[in-house]
């Protein structure tokens, strides 16, 4: 969800005509954008974080300044831009980019280390940062930040500030954006313990990802052990924290990152880290905020953790912390 509003943004007012008798808001053209490209004001609101009726005067102050609601087709399945809306877009946009670009620069000129911080994270990654958020002194967060995960598959869009930073196994294409890796995440196949010696792999039950994640490397590579060991699906679960609780509930095994399977003390590890399936983690942020203070500060601790913990992550320690799961 964009949380622009809860950024105290920079108002923009575009005055009309030579006297400035008439005046477009900012936030009406930022309403524009997102009807166009949620198709609803029920989702525009969702993104935009406003109430479905605010989201309906905005646009029709909007539409109003172009002689009423003249720029989108109403039809039963929602809001599509019509031929005159279709036309105000690249300049909305280009408005957009603009409008966006100065409150990622304030952000940045900004010496405080106070406020939130929103980072977007896969569940690996996501899993990772939160177990280790209590941690206080010079390896914690300065106490005045408040960090906001927002975990999904796709990575925010950084240029609107749909997240100051992220946290990602991949590198996107292009973008000003500034990257750099902090460290590997390995993974493993982990089963509940009970004591068995017998091929804890050979016609086991699996607890795995759902049929539209099959896309993904690890889904595949479960798919290709289930058929090697004669295995089955015993249930399909698309969360990490559900497929964690499936395989100590002893519903099947499955793959988890190491630094969650190692530290349970209800699991025991049935494979070496999967080399194929270490993925490298890179911090990803936007050049103008890159030395923004606040996200300075978040990324510092990311590095810190990464490398405080870096045996754990890549399934190599000695003594896994299994207190940690405990607790």
């Amino acid at each position: 969800m964009n949380r622009q509003i809860r950024r105290s943004p920079i108002h923009i007012r575009i005055m009309v005509g030579a006297n400035g008798a008439a005046s477009m808001d900012w936030d009406d053209v930022r309403v524009f954008l997102a009807v166009a490209r949620h198709g609803s004001l029920r989702a525009a609101g969702r993104a935009l974080g406003l109430s479905q009726p605010t989201i309906g005067r905005r646009l029709a102050a909007f539409e109003a300044t172009f002689g009423g609601p003249t720029l989108f087709d109403r039809l039963p399945e929602g809001l599509r831009l019509n031929a005159a809306g279709d036309a105000l877009m690249p300049v909305a946009e280009e408005l957009e980019s603009a409008a966006l670009a100065l409150e990622r620069r304030r952000a940045a000129a900004s010496p405080a280390l106070s406020g939130t911080v929103r980072v977007s994270v896969g569940e690996w990654g996501g899993g990772f940062l939160a177990r280790h958020l209590g941690q206080s002194g010079e390896t914690g967060l300065p106490p005045t930040l408040t960090l906001e995960l927002v975990e999904s598959w796709e990575t925010a869009n950084l240029a609107r500030r749909d997240a100051d930073l992220a946290l990602r196994h991949g590198i996107p294409e292009g973008g000003n954006l500034y990257v750099s890796k902090v460290g590997v995440i390995a993974c493993a196949v982990y089963r509940r313990s009970n004591g068995e010696d017998r091929d804890p792999l050979r016609n086991a039950g699996w607890v795995t990802y759902p049929e539209e994640h099959s896309h993904l490397i690890s889904a595949r590579w479960v798919d290709e052990q289930m058929r090697a060991t004669e295995g089955r699906v015993a249930l399909r679960a698309s969360t990490l924290p559900l497929r964690a609780a499936a395989i100590r509930a002893g519903i099947g095994v499955g793959l988890l990152p190491c630094y969650a399977g190692d530290a349970d003390p209800l699991l025991e590890r049935v494979t070496p880290a999967v080399t194929e399936l270490g993925a490298e983690y890179w911090v990803i942020v936007h050049h103008d905020l890159r030395r923004a203070a606040c996200v300075r500060a978040v990324i510092d601790w990311i590095r810190r953790l990464f490398d405080e913990h870096r045996d754990e992550l890549a399934g190599t320690a000695t003594q896994p912390a299994k207190a940690l799961a405990a607790e």
